[in-house]
């Protein structure tokens, strides 16, 4: 499975690690990706979709009317 999100489409990115001696390795940053059970009001129905936890918290202020657009152009799969 890739590692980005389904609504906001993030995904991982690169950067470096430095150490104390200021040596520096290629490093990846994942994001924090959370696996959730939605139900959308608009396809009266639940929808599993990989999101972000910003984009959780974003859900829950603005409502559902994304996924259900993205769930009829078949962008997501529902379940």
């Amino acid at each position: 499975m890739s590692k980005r999100c389904q609504l906001t489409g993030t995904g991982p990115m690169t950067g470096n690690s430095v150490s104390h001696a200021h040596n520096r390795t290629k490093r990846r940053f994942l994001p924090n990706l959370q696996k959730k059970r939605i139900w959308v009001q608009e396809l009266n129905r639940f929808v599993t979709v990989k999101v972000t936890a910003k984009a959780i918290k974003t859900i829950s202020k603005n409502g559902t009317a994304e996924i259900a657009k993205l769930v009829r152009e078949k962008k997501i799969k529902a379940r």
